[in-house]
């Protein structure tokens, strides 16, 4: 049998998504060592489709830190979008701070460019780790163990974990049952989300009306994603390829899109969960691993950046100066933060989805709802809100 391979660090970060990468690549920055663990392969984890629109503040923060050069990718957000409303287009202006625009950027691009800064500033990155298990975590020296891509078993004994291994990995499962609280909130609603090899318009697009809520946004320059509202017991199988392209064509007016150009699609139910605290002993949540919003919100990626930063900052405070306060207030402070973010994510999809197909409903929620629009279509105390939300302010 092979001896298991011993080792230390100062932070053992599971999951290389955008909070793993995130806070693999702030601790380079600190000096502080750290390794990063990855079930999956390279390969997949560059390919993971994701939707992507990194908000003002997160653009700030990377460019705090150094790395908006080389990791924030795509193209500048410009605040506005197409909001149709039975058919008429109208344009949403958000009211922007012009220094720090958000960007539009696929989930995957930002991955992509945080993996090759934090590996070429000297990250220990390490795909393919199967069997991972937390242990010890209200010890002052927790260990990760797991298995490399060759079967030889590892023990790493480090300071800090930070899970973000999202919402189905091993992070969260590791707390002690009876640990964590869980607030969930389910939309009653589902959406078609199609790829399709169809480009945007000038901006992205959202629309209300009888049949119902629809989206569009780039995916790159050639590509886009929309999204259908659907009933929560929809299937694929309910949604044919035709269905599909006739019901983007009624949902949001003079696009050209045949069967052809839809590359895959699936059914994604709209939800939020919160889980609390975010921290047990040497364990740190981040990202989906400890909240879900529902994509209506545009903030997963961006609450999942901010948690990172968080926790870096923490850390960097207690490793050079011995001050663990914000350690202590790391989940106090992010829960904060997620909380103002749910709230914002159901006004916003309750908004949208109310304000189409009265039938559902009924027509009082549907005027309101569309009242709510319309005051986001001027610049109105309303708007302001919705801007701030968008650009991380809040």
């Amino acid at each position: 049998m092979t001896d298991k391979v011993q080792e230390k660090t100062t932070v053992v970060i599971v999951g290389a998504g955008v909070a793993g990468l995130t806070a693999g690549t702030l601790l380079k920055r600190c000096g502080i060592d750290c390794i990063v663990l990855e079930r999956r392969t390279q390969e997949y984890v560059l390919q993971r489709q994701r939707a992507g629109n990194i908000e003002a503040r997160a653009v700030r923060m990377f460019e705090k830190w150094g790395l908006a050069e080389r990791v924030v990718g795509g193209w500048p957000y410009e605040g506005i979008v197409t909001l149709r409303i039975d058919g008429t287009p109208h344009l949403l202006r958000e009211q922007m701070d012009d220094k720090a625009p958000g960007r539009l950027c696929p989930q995957q691009v930002l991955v992509r460019n945080l993996m090759v800064a934090y590996t070429e500033d000297g990250g220990d990155l390490r795909f393919e780790a199967s069997d991972v298990t937390l242990h010890a975590l209200d010890n002052e020296k927790p260990a990760v163990r797991y298995h490399d891509n060759q079967g030889v078993a590892h023990e790493i004994s480090c300071d800090f974990i930070a899970g973000c291994d999202g919402d189905h990995g091993v992070s969260r499962a590791s707390i002690p049952q009876g640990v964590l609280s869980k607030a969930e909130h389910c939309y009653g609603v589902s959406w078609v989300v199609v790829l399709t090899d169809v480009p945007t318009g000038r901006y992205p697009l959202m629309s209300v009306s009888d049949h119902g809520f629809a989206a569009q946004f780039p995916r790159g320059q050639d590509a886009s994603r929309f999204y259908l509202q659907c009933a929560e017991t929809d299937t694929v199988e309910d949604w044919s390829d035709a269905r599909v392209a006739a019901e983007i064509k009624a949902r949001c007016g003079e696009i050209e899109i045949t069967e052809k150009d839809i590359v895959n699609k699936s059914i994604m139910p709209l939800y939020s969960v919160v889980y609390a605290p975010m921290r047990y002993g040497k364990l740190f949540l981040c990202g989906d691993a400890a909240h879900l919003v529902p994509p209506t919100s545009a903030r997963g990626m961006n609450l999942a950046i901010s948690d990172a930063e968080t926790f870096v900052c923490a850390v960097r405070d207690f490793v050079q100066d011995g001050n663990g306060a914000n350690l202590a207030a790391y989940s106090d402070t992010c829960l904060e933060r997620v909380w103002n973010y749910q709230d914002y994510a159901i006004w916003v999809t309750e908004m949208l989805h109310d304000a189409g197909d009265a039938s559902i409903v009924g027509p009082f929620r549907r005027e309101a709802a569309r009242s709510r629009l319309y005051r986001l279509l001027t610049p109105s105390s309303t708007n302001k809100l919705f801007s701030d939300f968008m650009a991380g302010t809040v």
